[in-house]
């Protein structure tokens, strides 16, 4: 009798031994099934809908501005680089790697060598703008740089190499001329007073008065300096003619759209197009964004 339970018992073992290793492999298999569809979320680029995950579009965006230029934006005088501000949102709305150069404006040399470093620290192609003083800094700081694709010049100085930046103001006068106020360290200022008729006039007077009380002033000798290569030699150039600037003859601009060969768009506007005409400045940079891009 003893000995039949004894079977017994054995017997009722192994079959709760194998009634214990069927719900285990059966646990397992629900849980492979759970990791199996999470992880085929997670590699896969397509959630269950069919459309793109989050984590695909994100690597989707990034590879489309990979492939964009890197726009450059060199302020002129009397501005600093948050000048750009109105253009900034735009460009980035539309996919491309900004950054605007903050240059001291105490000399030509020193501020081309400024631009000179933010170019070199770029990877991929580069589209470098600038705007009025800051042409004549591209000029030298873009020269020799195989990544630079495009020049954009705004109501800018395009200099030939050895060219002092005011070698034509006495052909080209501009009221500008009348409204400057040196310092006693030499830097030089707009007066207050003229500063939205002779340099923003476009602009609606609050914000041209926030210009005029924050402006940047520059060394007056820097006007003297010049560049001993040209970028716009060896680079194609667009060029932005504001027909009614008061700061730089717009014939002189004319006369520097020609002699570059730049694709020339003419707006019209006071000297800062890119502050009360940032979309119409914008569509140009991108012009010349997409013909590096080719």
């Amino acid at each position: 009798m003893f000995e039949q339970i004894n079977r017994h018992r054995s017997l009722s073992t192994k079959v709760m031994t194998s009634s214990r290793i069927i719900r285990l492999l059966l646990v397992g298999m629900i849980l492979a099934s759970f990791v199996g569809v999470g992880s085929f979320h997670a590699q896969s680029p397509f959630a269950s809908n069919g459309r793109p995950s989050a984590r695909a579009k994100t690597r989707s965006g990034e590879a489309r501005n990979a492939a964009k230029p890197t726009i450059v934006l060199v302020h002129g005088a009397f501005a600093d680089a948050t000048s750009w501000q109105h253009v900034i949102p735009i460009l980035e709305r539309d996919g491309y790697n900004v950054i605007a150069v903050q240059t001291a404006l105490a000399s030509l040399a020193g501020d081309v060598e400024t631009t000179r470093r933010v170019i070199d620290a770029q990877t991929g192609p580069v589209v470098v703008v600038g705007h009025s003083y800051g042409g004549a800094v591209i000029t030298g700081a873009a020269a020799e740089n195989a990544n630079v694709k495009a020049l954009v010049y705004i109501a800018a100085f395009a200099p030939e190499p050895g060219e002092v930046i005011t070698a034509f103001g006495e052909k080209y006068p501009v009221p500008l001329d009348h409204a400057l106020k040196p310092d006693t360290a030499g830097f030089v200022y707009i007066d207050r007073a003229q500063f939205h008729d002779v340099f923003a006039k476009d602009v609606p007077a609050m914000e041209a008065s926030v210009m005029a009380a924050t402006q940047k002033p520059i060394k007056g000798s820097a006007f003297g300096e010049s560049v001993p290569q040209a970028a716009w030699k060896t680079i194609p150039s667009w060029y932005i003619v504001a027909q009614e600037d008061q700061a730089l003859n717009p014939n002189l601009e004319r006369f520097f759209a020609k002699r570059i060969g730049a694709k020339t768009t003419e707006i019209k506007s006071s000297h800062v197009p890119f502050i009360s005409h940032p979309a119409e400045v914008a569509r140009l940079i991108e012009q010349a964004a997409r013909a590096a891009e080719k």
